[in-house]
């Protein structure tokens, strides 16, 4: 994940709104550096296990530091709603985003 990313919240995708190939992903929140010249997180990354072991690693959703150095956010959870849509809580900003899927 790299160093002083700060993952706090991490969360196993387990209901059915998002497409079949999310099913049993782990969704980390990356907190971000703060003691870092350059930083590092704040983003929602996904991680494919297999066998207790991560096997690939991705963004899901980031945004929330922009041109490698303005913060302009600071995603601390992630929650699952009933209808199988992400809540990301942002501590920075004090606000929670809702992430749901559109087939189109």
């Amino acid at each position: 994940m790299g160093p002083h990313v700060a993952p706090l919240g991490l969360r196993f995708y387990e209901a059915t709104q998002f497409p079949a190939s999310y099913k049993g992903k782990l969704f980390i929140a990356q907190h971000g550096s703060w003691n870092r010249t350059t930083p590092i997180g704040y983003r929602i990354m996904m991680a494919t296990v297999n066998n207790g072991k991560v096997v690939q690693y991705e963004p899901f959703a980031d945004g929330w530091l922009q041109d490698n150095k303005k913060v302009i956010g600071r995603p601390v959870d992630i929650e699952w709603m009933k209808d199988g849509s992400m809540l990301i809580s942002d501590d920075q900003q004090g606000l929670i985003y809702k992430v749901a899927y559109k087939k189109s």
